[in-house]
């Protein structure tokens, strides 16, 4: 008789797999919805509904995720799973595949404290998964309200939380503290200077006033470039090629609403070379949705020298493996490993931001 396999993970394993895929949200949301609902039974009450048919029966089980847990108590696989495993996508070229490897950590990422889908815990986890060194916790600051921007007494008490949840992962893994903070009108940038210096990495991105004219928009991006505060630049133009993606779960969501949207207009020669100057890196935003900066721009900072951070934007523990997908941009683009900042150890990172400040 074959062994019961872990019907939560299994469950928690078809989430992250359908994110990665770009699936729709209310897919993922079924099965993280039913990996919470049962968390709280203990083996014999799960074993038992399983066995009479009665899973169902409680709130944010379907008829999906009760077969797959059935399947999974019974030593099978679910079904739903297989079938997930077997068209996960291609494989990466060569060049890719080696600047993918060479990622030591991921410097963009949210969660359920501003607009991400999924606790802090759950991100690190998932990313100790994929054998990350470290993630950054970048959540959103104050002026994006429809993200539930992290108001200063916020953000403090998001730190207190990350030094508690560090002591608890696994040896070798690290939260790095960080923001994702709006570059203003006036280039100047959302948080309190006090605060920006305590962080470890500081992303620093424009999200609104997207349509400023070329003049405007420039001043705005050299300004925060150079500030010293600010350590990478952020989905650099703001467009949006296709629709919002998956995963994107939390009460920020009407933020993330199906578009599409042109690039900002600006003068991209300057803000490399100021961002080459002041050792600011430039992101390649792996996002489906938003493949920013475009090719284009990427090799021109490439020929501009800067440094990159090749980053997911993850909202949702799935989308963490989106990274794949800038690797495959970079690569394209000649964009040397040794330029990429998160193919560094959190100590060397870490150590530059500072020296930055």
């Amino acid at each position: 008789m074959a062994h019961a396999r872990d019907p939560i993970a299994d469950l928690r394993r078809i989430a992250f797999l359908l994110e990665r895929a770009n699936e729709a949200t209310y897919r993922v949301r079924a099965f993280r919805s039913a990996a919470k609902a049962l968390a709280g039974l203990s083996a014999a009450e799960l074993t038992e509904r399983a066995g009479n048919g009665t899973l169902t029966e409680l709130a944010g089980v379907g008829d999906v995720t009760a077969r797959c847990v059935a399947e999974s108590l019974a030593g099978e696989e679910p079904v739903y799973l297989r079938r997930l495993v077997a068209t996960e996508g291609s494989d990466l070229d060569a060049e890719a595949t080696a600047l993918r490897a060479a990622l030591r950590g991921d410097c963009h990422t949210h969660s359920d404290w501003s607009d991400g889908g999924s606790p802090i815990e759950e991100m690190a986890l998932a990313a100790v998964e994929l054998g990350h060194e470290y993630l950054v916790l970048t959540d959103h600051s104050p002026r994006l309200t429809v993200a539930r921007g992290l108001t200063a007494d916020r953000l403090r008490r998001q730190l207190d939380h990350v030094a508690r949840v560090n002591a608890a992962l696994p040896e070798g893994f690290r939260i790095l503290t960080g923001i994702e903070v709006d570059i203003l009108a006036d280039g100047s940038l959302d948080q309190d200077d006090d605060l920006l210096e305590r962080l470890d990495v500081v992303v620093g991105s424009v999200h609104s006033g997207l349509k400023d004219e070329r003049s405007k928009m420039t001043r705005r991006m050299l300004t925060a470039v150079a500030n010293p505060h600010l350590d990478i630049l952020g989905h650099v133009t703001g467009r949006m090629v296709s629709s919002r993606p998956a995963g994107v779960t939390g009460p920020g969501d009407r933020g993330h609403r199906a578009r599409t949207r042109a690039e900002s207009d600006f003068d991209a020669d300057a803000v490399f070379a100021a961002c080459a100057e002041h050792d600011t890196a430039v992101e390649i935003n792996s996002r489906p949705e938003r493949q920013d900066p475009p090719k284009r721009l990427i090799r021109r900072a490439v020929e501009a020298g800067c440094r990159f951070a090749i980053n997911t934007d993850a909202h949702a523990p799935g989308q963490l493996d989106w990274q794949r997908f800038g690797c495959e941009r970079a690569a394209l683009c000649g964009v040397p490993a040794d330029r990429v900042v998160n193919t560094w150890s959190a100590e060397h990172l870490v150590a530059w931001t500072h020296s930055r400040a």
